[in-house]
Formats: C-alpha cells, sequence, structure tokens
C-alpha cells in the first residue's frame, strides 16, 4: 500500500518542479567546480528526477551491504520551464533535438545542504547528432537537493532491492568562447 502512495507523491513533486525554473546563475560555487577560462556558460537547465541505487554487497567486505549508485532518471527543463531533455545512464544529457553528451567527473564537492548529492564538474564529450548539446564541453551539478543514497534498508536479505531517490539540480553547461 505504501509504493501507491509513494508514486503519486514522486508524481506530485515532480509534476510541481518542472514548472520551477533553473536557480539563479548567481550561486556561489567553488572554486575546483570551475571550468578552464575558455569556457563560458550558456545555458542552465533544471534537473527533477530520482537517483537510482542498487543495494549491493560490498567490494572490500563482502559480508556487508550498501547502496550503489546505479544511475539518473531526470527530465530537463529550460529558464521557462519548458521541457528540453532527458538526464539518464552514462551520464547521459539528450536534447529534445536528438544531440546527446557523455560526461565525466573531473572534480566534486559536498553539498551544502544535508541529505543533497554532491556538486560536480563534469567534462563532456558528443555521443550523438549535431544539435544544441552538441557544442557543449564542460558541466557544472549545482543547487542539488536530495538524491543521497537510503541512509538505511540495505542488508544481505535485501541484496538486488533498487531504491529511487527524488533529486533536483541545476546543470550549468558550459562551451569553448
Amino acid at each position: 500500500m505504501k509504493r501507491p502512495i509513494a508514486i503519486a507523491c514522486l508524481h506530485i513533486f515532480l509534476c510541481g518542479c518542472a514548472s520551477q525554473p533553473p536557480a539563479s546563475p548567481e550561486v556561489a560555487v567553488p572554486d575546483q567546480l570551475r571550468p578552464d577560462a575558455t569556457q563560458s556558460a550558456f545555458t542552465t537547465l533544471a534537473a527533477r528526477g530520482v537517483q537510482i541505487y542498487e543495494c549491493r554487497t560490498k567490494k572490500d567486505n563482502p559480508g556487508a551491504a550498501e547502496w550503489a549508485f546505479v544511475a539518473p532518471e531526470a527530465q530537463l527543463y529550460d529558464a521557462n520551464g519548458k521541457l528540453v531533455g532527458k538526464h539518464y545512464a552514462g551520464p547521459h544529457w539528450e536534447s529534445t533535438d536528438g544531440s546527446k553528451i557523455v560526461g565525466s567527473v573531473t572534480a566534486r564537492a559536498n553539498a551544502p545542504q544535508a541529505g543533497a548529492i554532491p556538486w560536480l564538474l563534469l567534462s563532456t564529450k558528443s555521443d550523438g547528432p549535431s544539435g544544441v548539446f552538441a557544442k557543449v564541453t564542460s558541466i557544472q551539478r549545482v543547487s542539488t537537493m536530495g538524491g543521497a543514497a537510503p541512509a538505511e534498508g540495505c542488508s544481505g536479505t535485501s541484496l538486488g532491492k533498487t531504491a529511487r531517490v527524488v533529486y533536483s539540480a541545476d546543470y550549468v553547461l558550459f562551451a569553448q568562447r
């Protein structure tokens, strides 16, 4: 009975957040998350979705279990609240025009808010046809809320169980000047 309620709450959260524009570009970003001076920000997208985790055996302790990150699953919205793409495993960012990029983490910083996934700087490369995302060279993930692995509920008896944790973030896209 809890599952339908959780799904309904997630739906309400995501619908409510979908119309929210990205946070102000005035966010104080740590120095290690700034791309080099040859790049400039050209847009900020609001992501609303889930971070997916799976209960797995710890690599360094086979007798214990932990939540392991699997993938993000989010919708991307522009400053006017218009759906402009999606974010998923890879990590990939895919525009509605078909262009997509894949990212690789180059730096991270703890989020200022408890329970929020870290802020990141990612380098990117095009992984699809030409389009608006094809020119992206770096992405900052900032203003995160939620999305951290569950604090409990993963044990040897729940191996293979997945958790979908609601999150939001702003993705600042950079391109060469």
